[in-house]
């Protein structure tokens, strides 16, 4: 359910409000998948897609604060920005050093991160990570909460980004093994490869040449939009097993709906409003 089917709920003043901001809004899934949860779970609550540019972003959580909104998801490009605006982080998001979720406890504003909880469960469908050798593409927000993922499940991870100066900053703060640039994929060994760029958003591109994916890696693309995009093209013709964003996106939102209510979402629920909510727009 997204923001125009809200017209068919039910809304009072009992109703609480979560949302998501990010910038460009574009078309997001999370209203689709939280408020399919909130339906089936029996919590009285909406969920809405807010464009915010970044300049918003501060008067934004002003009105969290001051409408009594209990939760927002924070999407690019916010998630290391919103850090200076909550009350508190906890002490996971603050060793990735990014947010992407907003709770309200009582009076307060308290930052977390899902993401790599999402990432990890999303990857561990089909791979052991412990012992691993993994490559994480990006150093965004999106890259901090993989490597730190990774990291705790035992794995040896590289970060490779366009500009080397901001993979090796996030490699020495998080502890990776290794850094460079995109390129460096090409002689790098590795068993598990995530992208956390935008580059294939809805765009027929991938951020690696073809040849340097190992045939027998796990490849996951952050980007869930389109399902299969060109670097997980790329892998599943080399041979290598693909992984795409829908699963990381639906256990992060999950994650972010226990923080919030203290109980279990209905995964498999959420995973159908989003394929439901993709095939509405196709």
């Amino acid at each position: 359910m997204g923001n125009d089917e809200l017209m068919t709920q039910e809304i009072t003043q009992r109703t609480d409000l979560c949302g998501i901001v990010l910038h460009p809004a574009g078309h997001t899934r999370s209203p689709a998948m939280h408020n399919a949860a909130f339906r089936k779970m029996g919590i009285d609550a909406a969920y809405l897609a807010f464009d915010v540019p970044p300049d918003d972003l501060a008067a934004a959580l002003a009105g969290m604060r001051a409408l009594g909104l209990r939760q927002l998801a924070v999407s690019i490009p916010h998630k290391e920005a919103v850090i200076a605006l909550v009350d508190d982080v906890d002490e996971t998001a603050r060793k990735i050093g990014a947010i992407n979720t907003v709770t309200r406890r009582e009076r307060k504003l308290i930052g977390s991160n899902t993401d790599w909880l999402g990432a990890v469960q999303a990857l561990e469908r089909s791979v052991h990570l412990a012992g691993t050798r993994a490559v994480v593409l990006g150093a965004g927000g999106t890259a901090r909460a993989l490597v730190f993922g990774l990291l705790d499940r035992g794995a040896e991870v590289t970060v490779l980004n366009r500009s080397v100066d901001r993979a090796s900053q996030l490699a020495d703060e998080l502890g990776a093994s290794h850094c460079g640039s995109l390129a460096d994929l090409e002689k790098t060994p590795h068993e598990v490869l995530v992208n956390t760029t935008s580059v294939g958003l809805r765009a027929d591109r991938s951020p690696i040449d073809a040849r340097w994916i190992s045939s027998d890696a796990v490849v996951m693309d952050a980007v869930y939009d389109p399902p299969e995009t060109r670097l997980l093209a790329d892998a599943k013709a080399c041979g290598a097993q693909t992984i795409g964003g829908k699963w990381m996106l639906v256990y992060q939102a999950a994650e972010q709906i226990r923080l919030w209510t203290g109980r279990d979402a209905p995964i498999e629920t959420m995973a159908a409003a989003f394929d439901a909510a993709g095939s509405a727009t196709d």
